[in-house]
C-alpha cells in the first residue's frame, strides 16, 4: 500500500511540474510573439527588461552590455521578423526561464542599412518581476547564410 502512495504521491508530483512548465512555456512564447509582433507594427523595438536592467551579448561583437528601459529604443524605416521555433525551458519553479529561438525577415534600421535577409539564433532568460516576465540577459547570434544584429554598442 506505501508502494502504492508514493507512486500517485510522484506522479502527482509530476503531472503539477510538468503543468506548471507547460504554463511557463507557453507564456513565454506568447510573450516572445506579441512583443515581436507589436515591433513590427510600430516599426520599434519593444524593451521588456528587468527594473534593475539586463545583460546582452551580440553577435556583432563587442563585450557584455548592460542595457536598461530607459535606453533609446532601436526605430526601423521598415521591421519584419518573425521568432521561429521557439523552446522554452522552465526552471527555479516556475519563476524562471530560457527561450531559445531564430528571429528570421527583414529589417531597415532608421540611418542604417537594409538587412534582407537577418537570421539570428536568440537565448533569452527570463524571471517573474511583480507578476511579469522579464529579460535579464539575451544572447544574439547569426545563423550561417544570414545577417545577425547590427548593433555595436548601447549608444543610438
Amino acid at each position: 500500500m506505501r508502494l502504492f502512495l508514493c507512486i500517485i504521491t510522484i506522479s502527482l508530483l509530476n503531472s503539477v511540474s510538468f503543468a506548471q512548465s507547460t504554463s511557463v512555456s507557453d507564456e513565454i512564447k506568447a510573450m516572445i510573439l506579441n512583443d515581436q509582433k507589436l515591433a513590427n507594427e510600430k516599426n520599434e523595438q519593444v524593451l521588456n527588461y528587468s527594473e534593475a536592467g539586463a545583460l546582452e551579448f551580440w553577435s556583432s561583437g563587442g563585450l557584455l552590455y548592460s542595457v536598461t528601459n530607459d535606453m533609446l529604443v532601436n526605430r526601423f524605416d521598415d521591421l519584419n521578423l518573425q521568432a521561429k521555433h521557439i523552446e522554452v525551458i522552465s526552471i527555479a519553479g516556475g519563476q524562471a526561464a530560457v527561450a531559445m529561438y531564430y528571429n528570421e525577415g527583414s529589417l531597415k534600421p532608421q540611418n542604417g542599412a537594409a538587412i534582407g535577409h537577418y537570421l539570428t539564433r536568440i537565448t533569452q532568460v527570463f524571471v517573474k518581476e511583480n507578476d511579469e516576465w522579464v529579460i535579464v540577459a539575451s544572447h544574439f547570434s547569426p545563423v550561417t547564410g544570414g545577417s545577425g544584429t547590427s548593433q555595436t554598442s548601447t549608444d543610438n
